[in-house]
């Protein structure tokens, strides 16, 4: 198979898009690629809802459990990850359905990002001497390069510290780099968006019940476990449910609260993920689970 059939299922935290996924590849022969920046983790398991063995049905998943939770990425890896899969793909004789919970990446799939210099030790050695006084660098490079930094914040280290590294390294500044190598896309070929599309207060009591269920099914302990082994330090140990279930167990909250307060700070990321795939993304068909499964199970 030269050319794989191909299509991407969207949708806010708890709008059923794992199950859809599921059905969806054992109706067209395919294999599935998760895009989820918790479900990456392995041993975050709960908290990320990832699909347990008996939920994945015998169909093969990637981008799930790929990394440990004190390792870092960024969206290099799913691109890397995609194509690694999709030549899979191609020699099993799969199709492929990418299911998007981060669909941030999705959308770097299909609109590409620029190539990024390899970043010498000499010049992460000076970054870091120059970072030492974050105000004075982050003017530094406003004065050189305004149309860059007007989207950064001072006190962001990590965004400055990006645009730095280019800097330094290529003695070129980042919006004239970034002119001068244009993103290039991997997905070139149309790809067929599916939206799962539910009301406020549906999406708001999907989340409550599904927060309810990871409590009894043991959020507080693996937590508990995540930072022991890793500490709080990861960014993973900040994603919603795990800062949460800290702060319980530091006393903050009581477990109704802890409860409330997941529940709140979820539904919040479930509009946010929805604002943002209205907004980035063309000619998507939206519907409810059903009527997609309908449209999708022919």
């Amino acid at each position: 198979m030269d050319n794989i059939k191909q299509l991407a299922i969207i949708g806010s935290t708890a709008s059923g898009k794992t199950s859809l996924g599921v059905k969806v590849a054992q109706h067209i022969d395919a294999h599935i690629l998760s895009l989820d920046s918790l479900s990456i983790y392995k041993e975050i398991d709960i908290v990320s809802a990832k699909p347990t063995l008996k939920e994945q049905e015998g169909i093969k998943h990637f981008g799930i459990d790929y990394l440990n939770p004190n390792d870092s990425f960024d969206v290099t890896t799913f691109i890397d990850l995609y194509k690694e899969v999709y030549k899979k793909c191609q020699d099993e004789s799969k199709n492929l359905v990418i299911v998007g919970g981060t669909s941030f990446y999705l959308k770097m799939l299909i609109d590409g990002v620029s190539n990024i210099p390899t970043i010498s030790k000499k010049s992460r050695d000076e970054a870091q001497r120059l970072l030492l006084d974050l105000h004075k660098t982050y003017e530094m490079l406003n004065e050189l390069d305004p149309q860059t930094m007007s989207n950064i914040k001072s006190s962001d280290r990590y965004r400055v510290e990006k645009a730095l590294h280019i800097y330094l390294e290529t003695k070129t500044v980042p919006s004239q780099y970034f002119e001068n190598h244009p993103p290039i896309p991997t997905i070139e070929s149309t790809l067929p968006i599916y939206q799962i599309d539910w009301d406020r207060e549906t999406i708001r009591a999907r989340i409550a019940l599904r927060t309810k269920q990871m409590v009894k099914a043991g959020l507080v302990d693996e937590v508990a476990y995540l930072e022991k082994k890793y500490t709080r330090e990861p960014n993973a140990m900040k994603a919603i449910g795990i800062k949460e279930t800290l702060d319980y167990l530091d006393g903050i909250y009581t477990k109704d609260e802890m409860i409330e307060k997941i529940t709140i700070n979820t539904s919040r990321l479930a509009k946010r993920q929805k604002t943002f795939n209205n907004s980035q993304f063309q000619n998507v068909l939206k519907g409810t689970l059903k009527e997609l499964e309908k449209s999708l199970l022919f």
